[in-house]
């Protein structure tokens, strides 16, 4: 094995086998609303530890969230600040986070606003996330994951050129690309694989079909640790 694996395998079994705080009660719903204001541009950050995460657009408001969890000490920290032209949303898990092990239950149900400029951060430790960004007005996105699955869909029609940036732990991560738009794409995959549909590969990169003209580009910046990654073109 490559031994510059061995931190991410360490980092694996630290969060299958690490649980604080998992005493059960029924399980529990909340509801959180976040209103649009005058920001021309949100930053959304997103911290979980440990779930199944749902992101996706179409909210008339900001944010409609909707959480279920049956840990009391889970419950998550939606915090809103706005300076006027700029905001700041965050979305956090308490603590350090702590794998699914039991009958623990962690769901994350997330609408943004699909007109509001946003940069996407998402930090998650380990489960499933499934990213249906392409209604969103996207301006970056970064994710950083530990281990899981990735599924982050980024077809649509977007109006502005953005970044995507993915690092993974172990696990596989899918994202499929819009066919309007330019697509380069560079990384590695670790131990595992980088598989690619409707790309052509160029020396150290892909790119579509639609790259050389196309209005608006997205680049895709991914490297994973052990497992595979797919970069589906539409």
């Amino acid at each position: 094995m490559d031994t510059r694996c061995l931190p991410l395998l360490a980092a694996a079994l630290c969060l299958s086998s690490c649980i604080i705080d998992t005493a059960t009660r029924p399980v529990r719903h909340d509801s959180r609303g976040i209103e649009l204001d005058a920001a021309e541009r949100v930053r959304v950050d997103l911290n979980m530890g440990a779930g199944n995460l749902i992101v996706g657009g179409g909210a008339r408001k900001l944010l409609n969230a909707d959480f279920t969890y049956n840990v009391a000490s889970w419950q998550p920290e939606v915090r809103y600040s706005s300076t006027g032209t700029h905001g700041d949303l965050t979305i956090r898990q308490p603590g350090n986070g702590h794998a699914q092990i039991g009958h623990t239950r962690y769901d994350w149900d997330l609408a943004l606003n699909n007109d509001v400029p946003m940069d996407l951060s998402l930090h998650f430790g380990a489960g499933q996330a499934r990213l249906d960004l392409g209604s969103l007005s996207l301006r970056s996105v970064e994710v950083d994951m530990g281990v899981g699955k990735l599924d982050m869909d980024l077809r649509g029609n977007p109006k502005h050129n953005y970044d995507v940036r993915i690092r993974g732990g172990i696990g596989e991560a899918t994202v499929r690309l819009p066919a309007g738009a330019g697509v380069y794409a560079e990384g590695s995959g670790g131990i595992g694989e980088i598989k690619t549909q409707g790309l052509r590969r160029e020396g150290g990169h892909w790119v579509n079909d639609a790259y050389e003209d196309a209005k608006v580009r997205i680049h895709l910046d991914i490297h994973g640790g052990i497992g595979s990654i797919r970069l589906i073109g539409d």
